[in-house]
């Protein structure tokens, strides 16, 4: 029996967040400059995105490049924006192949403007699909998400078209990137490293964490099928007992 005949297709998470870790560490074990890392881990992306629109899940986020990202190398920087962009424009047509529709979440207007072209057009190009959605959080960061959130939800107080007893959560969560979005039920992160760096910090109150000591340019979609199987081999309480939820 192959790892992908053990999933339970029942009991597929609606929404997969990764952060992918590695690709320096990758490239320097090899001799090599970090942008030889992001260059081969695109065979990683593409593996995990086929993967996860092949079993049917809802939401695939990659965090692509974080906001604290802006203060690496410039060059390393420099190569991602080129590294994005031909990357975009190569692989729009086999999004629309497999019904699979973009969209990015983060502080996209401080791309350079040839990435957010490139973007604009992949998601225009694929806005029609009705398969997964795969979400790109570029120039984001879980404290950013939050704090335009409430930054928001001032200027309509402060505008009468909101009341402040009308803030809960739920409605919290839709002034979040995210908005429209089932919270993530599964986050994997590669490299062995044990944190969330700053990433869908609202929205990851009960997400499961699967962490790997693979490097993302080695993960492959049978790594994303251990991945589930390890998440439903989990028991989700949310706060409750597992006799409570036998009932």
């Amino acid at each position: 029996m192959s790892l992908r005949d053990k999933i339970e297709q029942h009991n597929l998470p609606k929404h997969v967040a990764v952060i992918m870790d590695g690709n320096g560490r990758w490239a320097k074990q090899r001799g090599g400059m970090r942008i030889f890392g992001h260059q081969s881990a695109i065979t990683a992306v593409r593996e995990t995105v086929e993967g996860a629109a092949e079993l049917g899940i809802e939401y695939l986020t990659l965090y692509a490049f974080s906001t604290e990202n802006w203060n690496r190398p410039q060059f390393e920087v420099n190569a991602l924006m080129q590294l994005l962009v031909s990357t975009i424009g190569k692989e729009t047509a086999t999004l629309k192949k497999n019904n699979i529709r973009l969209q990015t979440i983060g502080q996209t207007e401080s791309l350079p403007g040839s990435c957010q072209r490139e973007l604009r057009e992949a998601m225009d190009a694929t806005s029609q699909n009705t398969g997964m959605t795969l979400v790109l959080a570029l120039s984001y960061s879980g404290r950013w998400d939050i704090a335009q959130a409430v930054k928001k939800i001032g200027m309509e107080i402060q505008a009468g078209k909101l009341q402040p007893e009308d803030v809960n959560e739920n409605k919290f969560g839709s002034y979040l990137a995210t908005a429209g979005m089932p919270d993530p039920e599964l986050l994997i992160r590669t490299s062995g490293e044990q944190r969330i760096s700053n990433f869908l910090l609202w929205q990851m109150a009960y997400t499961e964490l699967y962490i790997t000591d693979l490097l993302w340019p080695d993960f492959r979609k049978e790594h994303l099928h251990e991945a589930l199987i390890a998440y439903q081999a989990r028991e989700r309480r949310f706060g409750k007992t597992s006799e409570q939820l036998t009932k």
